[in-house]
């Protein structure tokens, strides 16, 4: 049994960790509401985020120095952050927040696939089965909101993309500072959507933006970003990357409950978007109790 000051700091890291899907929540409301195009808010978004780090430590008197090997990795990294971004805000776009919101609780079923194929583990059945019931009710949203086809197929290559950057991340974090793995994966799809823009002769023809813009990208890149992204690494100490991604799955719940009071998004939604909503979310809360089950039938 853990004792009192280690499940103090297990409970501390999941209240940060709630607060912390609860701003990722939020950022889709951001994603809706400024006006530019999907690699364009994410650009704004990652050059905000890394200046806003580059100040902390400046401030801080805080070293972000690493290996040559290490910043390579996390360099290449920023690349599936910026991908899972801009799939994010792309389906937001072509949707709403809410089918955006519920395609990104695939990510279990990925965490359950990858985690231990990445890390060597043995494949746990209660995961699997767990990824797939959240399948289950991404098919019957599928079915029921066919207009939405290629921002589902978006928001779920965004579930893809998270669930394979957060399973680096929890290893990476056990050697790394977590504001410094921040900094050079931010920094590194700063870098990939960059070149990206620079190819496709995209850089600088959209440097001037609405105020309310303006205003809500700082708020995403410093906040939801820099802020978030820091917090959301640092409790991998505590947690595997399948619990972490199971938590996040409670981003629908907040992000579907800010989209109806602020866009009345609900209103929009068939029966069957419902449906499948709940058999995801009802696995997410009952996943947990599951594995307490399991858990107590062993130990006996």
């Amino acid at each position: 049994m853990p004792s009192n000051d280690t499940q103090t700091g297990i409970n501390k890291n999941l209240l940060i960790l709630h607060f912390t899907v609860f701003i990722w929540g939020f950022t889709s409301i951001l994603g809706a509401l400024i006006s530019i195009t999907a690699v364009q808010l994410v650009w704004y978004r990652v050059v905000i985020a890394v200046i806003s780090l580059f100040l902390y430590f400046k401030f801080n008197k805080t070293s972000f120095e690493i290996s040559r090997a290490n910043t390579l990795q996390l360099l290449a990294t920023g690349g599936l952050i910026g991908l899972h971004w801009i799939m994010f805000f792309a389906s937001i776009k072509l949707s709403t927040v809410s089918v955006t919101l519920v395609c990104l609780s695939s990510m279990t079923l990925f965490t359950a696939i990858f985690e231990p194929l990445i890390n060597k583990k043995r494949i746990s059945k209660l995961e699997i089965i767990a990824g797939i019931l959240i399948i289950t009710g991404i098919l019957l949203i599928f079915k029921f909101e066919v207009k939405y086809t290629k921002a589902i197929i978006f928001g779920l290559l965004s579930a893809m993309f998270a669930s394979l950057f957060s399973i680096i991340n929890s290893r990476k974090v056990k050697s790394i500072d977590a504001p410094v793995i921040a900094f050079y994966e931010i920094l590194g799809a700063f870098i990939w959507i960059s070149l990206y823009l620079l190819v496709t002769g995209g850089l600088g023809s959209w440097l001037i933006l609405k105020p309310a813009d303006m205003g809500y990208l700082v708020i995403l890149g410093s906040v939801c970003t820099a802020l978030a992204y820091v917090a959301g690494v640092s409790v991998m100490r505590e947690f595997s990357a399948f619990k972490v991604a199971l938590i996040t799955n409670l981003e629908p719940v907040y992000g579907i409950i800010l989209a109806f009071i602020i866009f009345g998004d609900m209103r929009k939604m068939t029966p069957g978007f419902w449906a499948g909503a709940a058999v995801i979310l009802s696995t997410i809360f009952l996943f947990p109790f599951a594995q307490k089950q399991i858990a107590r039938r062993k130990s006996r």
